[in-house]
């Protein structure tokens, strides 16, 4: 089961895959500091999906502010389940289900820009690069499986090198984090504000996350 997760203003939108009930809670938490409202598309191709676990679901989808639920298959028993919980569910067939979730895919692009303020409570991710002009700040979170590039205050979280990239930096023009993550090690921001007046980066040296001053390199 593929499941889209978007705010109203389509400003985000993440897609995963839930493989296992069992394991709702763990799969939706890293989306609980979401303020929402946002809005939830299943995506069920040949899988019958019962009621009682379509409303384990919904009680946990109420918990991250979801204000609009639809399902889409191509299983009868999963529609009657949604139906009986009055979710908005549809039956279609396998390949316009296939056709919808390839038109969503195609919509989170890999290299992200993010014009403004990331505010507290929001999150932004990227499948590539993610360029933010404008302050991040704290209670607010943004990832990428590649880069991250501030220009502006980093004063929340950032999690670069998501898909495992050890190489994936963290680059800001005030770097102040609540907390950095590249790959699969963290480091919690310092205490003190930073005194210097360069940009920073952020990257990983012999399993440590270090900072130091961010050079751009002229290729004149």
């Amino acid at each position: 089961m593929e499941i889209i997760l978007k705010n109203t203003e389509s400003k985000y939108l993440e897609i995963f895959s839930l493989l296992d009930f069992d394991n709702i809670h763990e799969t939706l938490k890293r989306f609980s500091s979401f303020k929402g409202p946002l809005e939830a598309k299943i995506f069920a191709v040949n899988e019958s999906i019962s009621s009682h676990q379509l409303s384990d679901l919904k009680n946990h989808f109420d918990k991250i502010n979801i204000c609009s639920l639809c399902i889409y298959s191509n299983n009868r028993d999963t529609v009657l389940s949604g139906k009986s919980l009055k979710i908005d569910s549809a039956f279609i067939k396998e390949q316009e289900i296939k056709n919808k979730l390839l038109l969503f895919k195609r919509k989170k692009k890999n290299d992200i820009l993010h014009k403004g303020t990331v505010r507290s409570g929001e999150r932004i991710s990227s499948n590539g690069n993610l360029f933010i002009i404008g302050d991040v700040n704290p209670g607010a979170i943004v990832s990428a499986n590649k880069n991250i590039y501030v220009w502006g205050k980093l004063l929340g979280i950032a999690f670069a090198g998501e898909s495992g990239n050890k190489n994936a930096s963290i680059a800001s023009l005030y770097l102040n984090p609540l907390q950095l993550r590249i790959a699969d090690v963290i480091a919690i921001g310092p205490k003190d504000r930073p005194k210097n007046c360069y940009p920073e980066i952020a990257v990983i040296d012999k399993k440590t996350i270090i900072i130091k001053p961010h050079i751009i390199e002229s290729k004149n």
